[in-house]
Order: C-alpha cells, then structure tokens, then sequence
C-alpha cells in the first residue's frame, strides 16, 4: 500500500527490533534510526475483493456517505478499516501474507486481476503510494492508469459524480489519494465500481492493513500487543483508532497538546469496547511497555506553512531507541 518511512520499534524477548514500515510519507522526525528491513504488502485490499465475502461491520463507524458498506457487484469499497468486521480484516492479512509469499518465492502464477483495470486518482501525489499499488495490482495480473493533479481535479474542473460514473464505465476498480474526506465518499457514492482509499485527510485505511501486517510478521500476533504511536494525532492516528474498534489491542497515541486525534473518532473507539485506548500528552511514559512504537511525518502534504512551528513542537516527540531503552529498563 502506501509506503512511509515510518519508524517502528518491535519488542522482542530482551531487546526492541527497530525498522522501516511502510506509510504514507517520508518521515521527518530526527531520531536514531535504525533500518534493518521495510515491508511491503501487494495491495490485500484489493485481493480480498475477488476471494473473500466481506461482511459490514457493527463496530463504530466514521464518517461515511450513504453508500458506505453497499454491494457493488457482490464487492465493497474500503473506505475505512472499521467498514468490516474482525474476522474479515484478519482474512485479508491472512491472504495477504500467503500471496507475498508465493509472489517472494518467484511464483506469478496468481494473477485475480488478469484483465482487469484500476484507476489510480492522485489529487495528492506520492512516490511511496503510486509505485506500491501500481506494482501489486501488476504483480496480481492487472492494469494500473495513473491520473494525477493534472489529469483530473475532482469537485473543480469536474464535477465528482462526474468523474465517478466515467471512471466506472472503463475500469473495474478506483483507488483514490486525495484531501477531502467527502471526496472520496462522494466518489463511492456515484461510482458503479468498488472504491479504495488511499488516503484522505482524515484516514488511511491501506496504511494501517499494511503495518497490521508488519506487526503479525515480526512479533506473531496484533491482538493483545501494544501499539504506542508518538507524533501528530493525523490520519494515520484515526485508522489505528478504528482497528482497535474491531480488532482488540492496546494503542496508545503520545502528541503534543493541540495535536490530538478528532474526538469523535476516539470516543466512538472507546465506546466500541473492543480495545484498552490512551491518549496522552507524555511520549516517555506512553513506550513503556510498548511491543510497537510508532511514528509518522510532522507536517504533511498542504502543511509547509507551519513546517518550523511543528518541528519545534514535535522536538520531544522524536522516536529514539536510546529513549526508548531508557523508559523500559
């Protein structure tokens, strides 16, 4: 999926395992470190659509149009990670793990996507995020067209329904990155095909299916881990938060005053009663204990103004193994 340099720290047995995981920018924090892998997952999402039967979930929702959860052909969207219910998501990381390893071994023989097309709409460009969808969906037997800010601007040049319905007529799936939270629902509102986020302003589904991934491949399980996340309370934030409003876990989320997650999105992960969730304003005591520590970007796309300011504010909130060893030995 998208893929961010991301810093995690893994805890195994008597020391942390440090890595890259993928995300959806580069990381701009200064810490220690240390990269001795990165992953990358080719696109589950989209795998899961032609061989797993997704059912809605009943966890609490986020935003959604009135689409959200139908049918399109027997297919859904992914519009959000709590739009299914647990045994789904771990389905889909199941799957996802057995077709990396086919597709590490050398084996192409799976190819789902065999004649199939997907449209890519990047109103918010990433390298990480084009390159990792375009080459799954290739490895998995489909076409990939990119349309960037200058191939289509949804809701301006073109209206999104629009956009929506053309797209629909000629492609058998959509992936979107954009901004706005409402274009993409408005997009799987109007479109006949199943919709994938990309990311949006307020969420990144894929982001966090393929860090749930990570997780399960270095420490074997996500149920009953803690997952501690130090940085802005982003949109990556908000699809952890809505993980752990189906799948149990401990997360925890360490930022600055000002720079919280939405509260709704917290109090509706609460509420869920699926997982134990912190928010906290103290990095230090928030990694003790963690089995993953976790970060992302201090200023985002659309964010340089306040670039200087968010690097000053976030300098306490740096992901250091030296400072994690302190606070867990």
């Amino acid at each position: 999926m998208a893929a961010i340099s991301g810093h995690c720290t893994f805890r195994s047995h008597q020391f942390p395992l440090s890595f890259t995981v993928p995300v959806a920018s580069s990381s701009s924090f200064y810490g220690e470190a240390l990269r001795s892998s990165s992953v990358s997952l080719a696109s589950p999402p989209s795998v899961h659509r032609s061989l797993i039967s997704c059912q809605a979930s009943s966890a609490a929702s986020p935003p959604s149009s009135s689409v959200n959860g139908t049918a399109k052909g027997g297919m859904k969207d992914f519009l959000h990670i709590s739009d299914f219910d647990k045994a789904t998501i771990m389905k889909i990381l199941d799957r996802a793990a057995e077709v990396k390893a086919q597709l590490k071994s050398g084996d192409r023989s799976f190819a789902p996507f065999k004649g199939k097309t997907m449209a890519m709409i990047f109103a918010k460009p990433s390298m990480r995020t084009r390159v990792s969808f375009e080459t799954g969906f290739f490895l998995l037997g489909g076409h990939a067209i990119y349309l960037g800010p200058d191939d289509i601007q949804m809701g301006k040049r073109e209206e999104t329904r629009d956009v929506a319905r053309v797209l629909s007529r000629y492609n058998d799936i959509i992936m979107a990155r954009v901004f706005g939270h409402q274009d993409i629902l408005d997009l799987a509102k109007f479109s006949s095909v199943p919709v994938i986020n990309g990311l949006t302003d307020y969420n990144h589904p894929c982001q966090i299916m393929a860090d749930a991934l990570t997780i399960i491949e270095h420490i074997g399980q996500l149920e009953g881990t803690k997952v501690v996340y130090v940085g802005d309370g982003n949109n990556i934030v908000h699809s952890w938060l809505l993980l752990a409003s189906v799948v149990p876990f401990h997360f925890v989320c360490a930022c600055p005053k000002g720079f919280e997650p939405d509260k709704e999105t917290v109090e509706k992960a609460q509420k869920a009663g699926i997982s134990k969730i912190e928010i906290t304003n103290n990095p230090k005591e928030a990694v003790k204990g963690a089995d993953v520590v976790y970060s992302d970007v201090w200023a985002s796309m659309g964010q340089k103004e306040e670039a200087a300011h968010r690097r000053q504010v976030f300098q306490g909130f740096q992901v250091c193994l030296a400072k994690i060893l302190r606070s867990r030995y």
